[in-house]
């Protein structure tokens, strides 16, 4: 596939960050920005975050007793 130069000015803390991700995920800057943009136009980013809500949402009222409690909650690890 053909590729195209694109320029882009960010802050230089996003640059950093896009940086040290794309590093972490052994990509070129340009294949990063590019696996962002395709999961954000194929819907994955937005259906992951909705996953994220959902899970949250059901589990909410554990996360909270914990919170309360001063501790983990049962079954809760460190990741």
């Amino acid at each position: 596939m053909a590729k195209t130069q694109l320029g882009a000015r960010v802050d230089e803390d996003v640059a950093e960050l896009a940086r040290k991700r794309a590093a972490d995920l052994g990509l070129s800057i340009g294949d990063y920005l590019a696996r962002l943009v395709q999961d954000d136009a194929s819907g994955l980013r937005a259906h992951a975050m909705d996953a994220a809500a959902r899970f949250l949402a059901e589990h909410q009222a554990l996360f909270d007793e914990a919170e309360d409690a001063g501790q983990p909650a049962a079954g809760a690890r460190a990741a």
